[in-house]
């Protein structure tokens, strides 16, 4: 799946949405992305093959996938499912609970052991503090950081003038991609051409906040 279907697909399970939206941080977006939109076997089938094409197109040869707790764990689970399925490759599951369990097997983890080459999935880098929570998860696991594969790069500009991407795949020293970044969504919404006020704003929302590529 290339990024131009995986927006189209987005859009379809309306993930991806268009209108006024006030992000986390503050800031007004016209454009909003919640993989938690995705709630149904078909979604998530889906969305699954995308992640693990992603996964083998750039050559991240995970051991174990790790999901952050929340969004992140249907996300490594149907990525383990396609990645059998679709390309023949087995690898483990791990998630972790918000808090400790103090009963049962016990502690913050559940699944496979964090060992080998890890591979962090997530749907959406904004600051990338999640992400820095998850890298320590792993370490501290002992597993060895094979990179992070997030949904979509809103590719806006933090104070150091690079990407939340940029900066973390510096701070790792370790591959960090998205399946598809905002000028897909451009380069989609262009292409279709049945959305030129969302495409206009979006434009000069990403001349204001976001990386342009020469």
């Amino acid at each position: 799946m290339d990024a131009q279907a995986f927006v189209a697909l987005m859009i379809e399970h309306e993930v991806l949405r268009f209108g006024d939206f006030t992000l986390k941080s503050g800031r007004k977006s016209p454009y909003f992305f919640n993989l938690g939109a995705i709630a149904d076997g078909k979604g998530l089938a889906a969305l699954g093959r995308a992640y693990a094409d992603a996964v083998v197109a750039k050559k991240l040869a995970p051991d174990v996938l790790f999901g952050p707790a929340y969004k992140g764990i249907p996300i490594a689970v149907a990525t383990a499912t396609a990645l059998w399925e679709v390309h023949g490759r087995r690898v483990g599951v791990t998630f972790n609970r918000k808090e400790a369990k103090s009963h049962g097997e016990g502690g913050r983890l559940v699944g496979h052991a964090l060992a080998g080459r890890v591979l962090i999935v997530d749907d959406v880098m904004t600051a990338g503090t999640a992400v820095t929570e998850a890298v320590d998860i792993v370490t501290h696991g002992g597993g060895e950081l094979a990179g992070v594969l997030v949904a979509l790069d809103r590719e806006e500009l933090g104070d150091d003038g690079r990407t939340a991407v940029q900066t973390m795949a510096s701070r790792l020293a370790a591959p960090v991609a998205s399946i598809a970044a905002l000028p897909d969504v451009i380069e989609f919404l262009d292409r279709v051409g049945t959305d030129a006020d969302s495409l206009a704003r979006i434009r000069q929302y990403q001349r204001q906040h976001c990386l342009i590529r020469p």
